[in-house]
């Protein structure tokens, strides 16, 4: 593991303890997804794309992995760099039912991509703003995405930059090493669409933008 994967997966593990984890699962059991879960979940049902194997990076406790097997994908790998939230999620696998159904993988999604296989659907769910570099991270999700993209990623407005900003600060000030950032979204659709797929839909938050991509 590199250096930069070494310090991205620290920093992850810092920011998504026990307690943070423990506070969001008991959100989703009461309320249910989170708005972007939902827009993932939704955009992706609506299309009929929902299929075969999802490959979920940036998992976290599984919200997107859990709502997209009861809506037809026959098997997940989520992929996270939060022990924290792995240890959430085999929790939640197991009280669903659905623990021989979910591979579960720690670590940086970038560093272990060579050892993980394609998947129908690739989902990114709040991951890209939290990467420090985002053309391998994309890249990597690509090479492994058989039919469709899914991703939400904030938008490219001053009042997001602000809030990133504010929260960034923050956790410097609390000697917190995790940083969220805001990634330049003509980039992102760059890199996806030069890798052969196309916009299939786009909904937004006023500060997410929610997109599906399918292949070409």
């Amino acid at each position: 593991m590199s250096t930069c994967c070494s310090a991205y997966s620290d920093a992850a593990g810092h920011q998504f303890d026990a307690h943070k984890v423990a506070e969001e699962l008991a959100g989703y059991r009461k309320n249910g997804p989170g708005p972007t879960t939902r827009l993932l979940r939704d955009s992706l049902v609506d299309a009929s794309l929902v299929e075969g194997v999802l490959l979920d990076i940036g998992a976290g406790f599984g919200a997107l992995t859990f709502e997209l097997l009861q809506h037809g994908s026959t098997r997940a790998i989520a992929v996270d760099a939060s022990p924290s939230y792995l240890a959430a999620a085999a929790d939640e696998a197991g009280r669903r039912g659905n623990a021989g159904s979910v591979q579960l993988v720690h670590g940086d999604f970038v560093d272990l991509a060579a050892t993980l296989p394609r998947a129908e659907v690739v989902t990114l769910d709040r991951v890209v703003c939290c990467y420090p570099d985002v053309e391998p991270l994309l890249t990597s999700a690509l090479e492994h995405a058989a039919r469709t993209l899914a991703l939400s990623y904030p938008r490219g407005i001053w009042y997001v930059h602000l809030v990133m900003a504010v929260d960034n600060l923050r956790r410097r000030i609390a000697g917190n090493t995790f940083r969220t950032f805001v990634h330049a979204p003509a980039t992102i659709e760059r890199l996806i669409r030069d890798a052969g797929f196309r916009l299939s839909s786009r909904r937004r938050t006023w500060m997410w933008s929610v997109d599906v991509f399918v292949r070409v």
